[in-house]
């Protein structure tokens, strides 16, 4: 109850720094700067450390790879966030994919091994998940079939976050 109370604090927001290691190489990319562990550290560092951002933000929802990665002086970004106030989530979905069924229509990956990632994150610092579905509207769309399969894929992944101690959000 204390972290949804803090994620839902007023006045604050949670910022989604939750792009894959691909996606923030095509924003990387458009600046110029090779797509490496390194800049991709760095570019997350201006977030991170930015003066006061803790007035203006509750959690911060993370990729992976950030969740263990460091500042330049050596903190970890997850005790850099805390001592801002600001609580560490953590994506932990694996996106998108097209339904056998109905191929212009999709549902997320990411149940398998669900558990044991929550458990590993919630050890590097994490104290929310997200999740995120994507139902397509359209002509006919979404079926019946989509809108409950992920229904109870979001059902699913919210009870498996909540048994491993992190609060699920739904997106």
């Amino acid at each position: 109850a204390e972290v949804a109370a803090q994620l839902v604090a007023p006045s604050k927001g949670i910022l989604a720094s939750d792009e894959s290691t691909g996606t923030l190489g095509k924003r990387l990319a458009k600046a110029g700067v090779e797509n490496t562990e390194a800049n991709r550290r760095d570019y997350r560092e201006l977030f991170y450390t930015a003066p006061g951002i803790g007035a203006h933000l509750s959690g911060t929802i993370m990729f992976k790879e950030a969740l263990t990665q460091s500042t330049s002086a050596g903190a970890s970004f997850v005790d850099c966030l805390k001592s801002q106030g600001i609580l560490p989530g953590i994506k932990v979905d694996e996106g998108l994919e097209p339904l056998e069924s109905s191929p212009q229509e999709s549902h997320t990956r990411g149940m398998d091994g669900l558990a044991e990632r929550c458990q590993l994150y919630h050890r590097q610092g994490a104290r929310f998940a997200k999740w995120r579905a994507a139902l397509k509207i359209g002509q006919g769309l979404p079926s019946a079939g989509t809108i409950d399969l992920n229904a109870r894929e979001l059902a699913e992944y919210a009870a498996v976050c909540q048994a491993n101690s992190l609060v699920p959000i739904v997106e």
